[in-house]
């Protein structure tokens, strides 16, 4: 169905119109997407290439590398480019296009969160049956699943908001295809639409939250049962996990799970799952793992040796 309006681009206004601080934002945006690029594809590309690194856990983590990877490209590029290049005009299929991409890489990213606080539960709790439980088959399986619910997540979101009429004004009041300032544009009530935003976004975000803040919170209290040495190092996992995990979920919960109103904050917490989250994730979820940096060390020096 062809949705009925007048508007063939938008003008998204950014973050700020005060040039000194958008020339500040631009350098930090592009400092973070480069860091958020390579640490991402070192990742990934250690990951694949090791032997050794084929349990579970890398299998998820070199996933979630992929996503952030895809993720960030869908939104900083733009910001930066328009920067650049002076041309803030998007095109209606272009922005509904963006948001499709969106909100599907990061609503897979959402479910696959949980599905690796899962297989660190198994890990910790589990660890005779580890092997049998995250099998091949069931990683894929889960993997798949992550998919398939950012799929729909973000199917729903772009069926709730393509088929409204837009009559102008076309000026959205952001840097990214968050869907609350789209909505002040259509020419017609979207009461409805904003409940069924709220209750595919804010709902889901908000009861996956729970569900991961619940795994974590049993991971903690299992730690009673491990060495001293591996109780240290499941309390360091968490701990630097758990601080990401909130900086993706918190703002993100906040802008969905309330009624289809927008305020001045919004812009800025955006950043925060947008550009922050997946820059960290790199830096949180491999560093602290010694066989992780062994290898990415090992590669190195193989890619050092042959130049």
């Amino acid at each position: 169905m062809e949705p009925r309006n007048n508007v063939t681009y938008f003008i998204p206004l950014g973050l700020t119109q005060n040039p000194k601080k958008q020339k500040v934002l631009i350098v930090m945006f592009l400092l973070f997407y480069i860091l958020t690029v390579v640490g991402s594809l070192l990742i990934v590309v250690t990951i694949t290439v090791s032997k050794t690194l084929n349990a579970p856990m890398y299998f998820f983590l070199a996933s979630l590398s992929f996503i952030d990877l895809i993720y960030s490209y869908s939104s900083s590029p733009r910001f930066i480019s328009d920067f650049f290049f002076g041309e803030n005009i998007i095109s209606f299929e272009s922005r509904m296009t963006q948001l499709f991409t969106e909100h599907f890489f990061g609503g897979s990213e959402i479910v696959l969160l949980l599905v690796m606080a899962y297989d660190f539960y198994v890990a910790i709790c589990k660890p005779l049956h580890y092997l049998v439980i995250m099998r091949q088959r069931v990683c894929v399986v889960l993997l798949v699943v992550s998919y398939v619910g950012g799929f729909l997540h973000s199917i729903i979101q772009l069926s709730t908001i393509y088929v409204l009429p837009f009559c102008g004004p076309n000026v959205i009041d952001h840097f990214m295809c968050h869907m609350f300032p789209l909505l002040k544009l259509v020419c017609t009530d979207t009461f409805v639409t904003g409940i069924l935003v709220v209750a595919n976004g804010g709902l889901m975000c908000s009861i996956l939250f729970l569900l991961l803040l619940i795994s974590y919170g049993v991971i903690l209290h299992s730690l009673k049962n491990l060495s001293q040495e591996g109780r240290q190092k499941a309390l360091q996992t968490c701990v630097s996990h758990i601080p990401v995990v909130v900086c993706f979920f918190a703002p993100f919960i906040f802008m969905y799970a309330r009624p289809a109103k927008t305020f001045s904050v919004d812009k800025s917490l955006s950043v925060f799952y947008t550009v922050i989250s997946p820059m960290l994730n790199p830096f949180t979820y491999s560093p602290r793992n010694s066989e992780m940096t062994n290898v990415m060390k090992k590669l190195w020096r193989k890619i050092c040796h042959i130049k």
